[in-house]
């Protein structure tokens, strides 16, 4: 199990943890949660042992393989897959193991059989790992994930940012790992790969920690929430939306109890200024004073999110709002979307799902106008006021401009307090509506570029994926604001919750078309393993000819191994055989001599017939191993004409 004793974390000057305590079970699976900055990504680098406690300890069984998703990727030649591959260490080392031996043994020679039984032990392990099936577990990992298979053999280097995080995540995966960490693994995901990630982690066998702001994906993958709270720890039994109804009860009892205790401090300490200063009282009003001291003093339960903005009217709506009619969309090359008919009503509310790729921002990009149909036409309503959100604004936001000042070149003539205002339920209260965007977050940008879109007053918002980077708070704050906004909206969106809480009709882009969806989300997901399953078979059925040539391949490979040996040795004793020969015909017509017996020396008659019969019994030995190697050379001929 994970025990954490005492803890404490910090982060420069900043104690992020404070004699936390929690225990993790071996095969929990712990949705990690509490506001940026309070030290989630900091625990993970203490559990993979990057960063000391100041305090307390962190421990973590010893023998523990930790899996983590690499936040960098290098510019590498190697293929994606085998990127992918190289996550399972113990593969990768049997496999220049076996490397190694199999080069041992080409120029082995007394020590071949030695060889022979190294190389089979390795075969041996790699089969226990897997290792022949390997190729094809990383080619799921990288199709779940949403790579064509013919990008499977592609550079890592050839692949952008978002990709290359995918790749460490199937790299990730690939570990055969006792614990996984994830921080943040959807951000870089469509809906189709979270789904399907959901799948994968629900049969992962070791213990997983998980940080997300996505509460459907919690949801569906933890039975225990480890949530970071004024530098503590607790640990709540169930998924998320369970840990919120328990922490919410906690809460009102902590606030209730919390009112109490205020009326008796306010009672002790009205009594001490009354009586204190008198000789009849001082006794009770110091004992009253002891009490104080010795009260354990209740928290104020802290609630509030610090997001809360709505969008602001507006002046009128055409009807329709906007239409495609016929169009088509490209970027020079083939079509991306083509024959597109479609239309936003007023008080339309519709997401778009379909796979990365597919052309859902390139659909977004043709409604907002910045992309010109290739063909048919974009017709805009009167008074159309299009609210566009995409990521490629947080790029656009200048560095060296603040919140506020962003905010005054959108609107020169509101009073500068009424904007300060506004951008306060974003976040950016008091001084941080003056710091510089150089130094914001990927939370910050995604607020103050939504901050930006939501001040415009749109009557249509246009928005691309607007919850990456934002936290659980804001995200629900975003939620409750577009609950409530009276224009239409056309959403783009991996997160299940703002999707099914915000929409009401659904739109697919598959194949270069635009059509209604008939379905809810769960219907979605059944779409997407329907349309799966032949990929799946044919990879399956492909990988699985693949993998058996393979073992076919490294059978004959350890039958020729083991050949090889037993054929030297033969080959070796046919020469000692033939030089025995030799050397028994020698002495064999020295002795046929006539005259040997009565005309030779006794001595060289005595010791010509003792080498005689010296020669004989080594001959007759070589014969009998030579029998016994013919008769194991057969035995391995039989088995590789069985294999």
């Amino acid at each position: 199990m994970i025990s954490i004793r005492n803890a404490i974390l910090a982060r420069g000057a900043k104690r992020l943890l404070d004699g936390a305590n929690a225990t993790l079970h071996t095969g929990m699976r712990v949705g990690v949660v509490g506001a940026n900055g309070t030290g989630k990504s900091t625990l993970f680098a203490a559990l993979r042992g990057e960063l000391h406690t100041e305090g307390g300890d962190i421990e973590v069984p010893a023998g523990w393989t930790i899996a983590n998703v690499a936040q960098e990727t290098p510019a590498l030649d190697t293929p994606a897959i085998d990127y992918v591959l190289d996550g399972d260490a113990e593969l990768r080392a049997i496999e220049r193991e076996l490397a190694e031996a199999e080069a041992d043994h080409a120029h082995a020679h007394a020590d071949a059989n030695d060889h022979g039984e190294r190389l089979g032990h390795l075969h041996d392990r790699y089969s226990a790992v897997d290792g022949y099936s390997a190729r094809a577990r990383a080619a799921e990992l990288l199709s779940g994930l949403g790579f064509a298979t013919e990008e499977h053999e592609r550079p890592v280097a050839s692949f952008s940012g978002g990709w290359r995080m995918r790749l460490n995540l199937a790299q990730a995966l690939m570990t055969r790992s006792d614990l996984l960490l994830l921080d943040e693994p959807t951000n870089h995901l469509d809906l189709d790969a979270i789904i399907w990630l959901e799948r994968w982690l629900a049969s992962y066998p070791g213990t997983l920690l998980l940080i997300s702001h996505d509460r459907d994906f919690l949801d569906a993958i933890v039975g225990a929430v480890l949530h970071f709270d004024q530098a503590k720890l607790k640990l709540y039994t169930g998924n998320y939306s369970s840990f919120e109804v328990q922490r919410s009860t906690a809460l009102a009892q902590q606030a209730a109890l919390y009112a109490r205790q205020q009326r008796e401090v306010a009672r002790l300490e009205s009594f001490i200024t009354r009586f204190k200063a008198k000789a009849t009282k001082a006794r009770q009003a110091q004992s009253r004073i002891k009490a104080l001291e010795r009260m354990e003093r209740i928290v104020p339960a802290h609630v509030d999110s610090p997001f809360s903005f709505r969008f602001r009217e507006f002046d009128g709506t055409p009807d329709p709002m906007l239409r495609l009619a016929e169009a088509g969309a490209g970027y020079g090359g083939p079509p991306v979307l083509s024959d597109i008919e479609f239309t936003v009503r007023a008080g339309a509310r519709i997401g778009l799902l379909g796979a990365n790729g597919a052309g859902k921002s390139t659909l977004m990009k043709l409604l907002a106008g910045r992309l010109a149909p290739t063909a048919g036409e974009r017709i805009e309503g009167k008074g159309l006021a299009v609210g566009y959100f995409a990521q490629h604004q947080l790029e656009d936001l200048r560095e060296d401009d603040t919140p506020l000042g962003h905010l005054q070149r959108l609107d020169r003539r509101t009073r500068e307090q009424e904007l300060r205002d506004f951008l306060g339920g974003f976040d950016f209260a008091g001084d941080a509506a003056l710091r510089p965007v150089a130094g914001f977050s990927g939370g910050e940008r995604a607020r103050l570029a939504l901050a930006l879109v939501v001040w415009q007053r749109p009557n249509l918002l246009l928005l691309d994926e607007p919850t990456n980077h934002l936290d659980l708070d804001m995200r629900e704050a975003l939620a409750v604001a577009l609950a409530e906004y009276d224009g239409a909206m056309v959403l783009v969106s991996h997160d299940r919750h703002l999707l099914s809480t915000a929409v009401d009709a659904l739109y697919l882009v598959a194949d270069h078309k635009v059509a209604p969806f008939d379905g809810d989300l769960d219907d979605y997901a059944r779409w997407l393993l329907d349309r799966r399953a032949p990929r799946r078979e044919k990879q399956a059925a492909a990988s699985d000819r693949k993998a058996e040539r393979r073992a076919d391949a490294e059978a004959r490979q350890a039958l020729a191994a083991k050949r090889k040996p037993v054929l030297k040795r033969i080959e070796k004793l046919e020469a000692e055989m033939a030089r025995l020969g030799e050397e028994k015909k020698t002495i064999e017509a020295q002795l046929a001599t006539p005259d040997f017996f009565a005309g030779s020396d006794q001595n060289l008659v005595s010791e010509t017939l003792r080498a005689q019969s010296r020669v004989a019994t080594k001959l007759d030995a070589a014969e009998a191993q030579w029998l016994a190697l013919q008769e194991e050379l057969e035995a391995i001929d039989a088995a590789s004409a069985v294999s």
